[in-house]
């Protein structure tokens, strides 16, 4: 599924939306200022900003960060305040889009190296050709994890830097391939191994909530229209304004605070320990990333909400380039 690049049809000046624009930008410096922080405390047990007031030192710098990152959003709105809304959502649009699409890169070559990996390790193949420390170390999730799927990733990224593919359609069509070839296994050679069900498993979490933030930006998201498709863009642009601040933004927020909430989190929890499913190591060593799953969700959630409050207000303001969705038009 590729995207239509619509830069050169969008205008990149405007009339100044300073209190939008600052809002927007400044709710992507605190994101990156969060998810800092999260590391800070816990991979070096750094102490939460407000806590600086007790004079922690560790807490004082945890503080600076959101407002070195916040202020950065702040002063690049103030030097470019003829930037135009939709222009500004575009941007963020695709770099959410490259974020979103390199994941899914990365998904699919953890998915099909693990499910070798485990293969190799339940069938005792890899006693034919390594030593015996190397077999162990392939059984421990921290080496998997560490060595073969955080440089997996980073290809995933680079992969996503050339593709001009989102990869939705492509997930969906190798979790059906995965799902038909249990099914050959099981019912034709009696053959199933709990490393088949945990990639179908891995690869249907990351279709549904790394889809989200694309979906939302083309508003394929069920929406309980009553009067919606009828109203005028204008109207539909103030609805969409504050239905973004006051539901779409906290509800990302509330996900990410329960989310990180300390070491012993339900997302900092998994991932500090590579935690693995019950069947252990005749599965996948994925389950920490699936924990994973639901910050990334909420946080290309948030930067979709930053786009859809510009494209809002500019709906709003009357402002020419409104986009209209599939889901709109019918």
């Amino acid at each position: 599924m590729a995207y239509t690049d619509n830069v050169a049809m969008i205008e990149r000046k405007g009339d100044p939306a300073l209190v939008t624009r600052i809002i927007g930008w400044g709710t992507l410096g605190a994101l990156a200022a969060f998810l800092i922080d999260n590391i800070l405390m816990v991979g070096f047990d750094f102490q939460p900003p407000w806590a600086a007031l007790s004079g922690d030192s560790t807490a004082l710098a945890t503080a600076l960060v959101y407002v070195a990152l916040i202020g950065l959003g702040v002063i690049h709105v103030l030097r470019s305040p003829t930037t135009a809304l939709r222009w500004d959502a575009e941007r963020i649009n695709r770099a959410n889009l490259y974020i979103v699409r390199s994941l899914y890169f990365g998904v699919l070559l953890v998915g099909i190296f693990d499910i070798a990996i485990s293969f190799m390790r339940v069938e005792h193949i890899f006693d034919m050709f390594l030593s015996g420390e190397w077999v162990r170390r392939f059984e421990r999730p921290d080496f998997v994890g560490l060595y073969v799927h955080i440089p997996l990733f980073v290809i995933g990224f680079v992969w996503g830097a050339f593709s001009r593919t989102l990869g939705i359609p492509w997930l969906a069509l190798l979790v059906i391939v995965a799902e038909l070839m249990i099914v050959i296994a099981r019912f034709v050679f009696s053959y199933e191994q709990a490393f088949m069900g945990d990639l179908v498993r891995y690869w249907y979490s990351a279709l549904f909530l790394m889809a989200s933030a694309y979906t939302l930006h083309e508003e394929g998201h069920v929406r309980v229209d009553i009067l919606y498709a009828g109203l005028q863009q204008r109207v539909r642009g103030v609805i969409n304004t504050w239905g973004t601040l006051l539901l779409g933004m906290p509800t990302a927020w509330v996900i990410l605070a329960v989310s990180f909430a300390g070491k012993h989190s339900i997302i900092n929890s998994p991932v500090m320990n590579f935690e693995v499913s019950q069947t252990g190591s005749i599965g996948l060593f994925v389950k920490y990333q699936m924990a994973a799953f639901l910050g990334i969700f909420a946080a290309t959630m948030l930067i979709q909400f930053v786009c859809m409050l510009f494209e809002a207000v500019a709906d709003s303001r009357g402002e020419p380039g409104h986009r209209e969705t599939h889901s709109v038009e019918q």
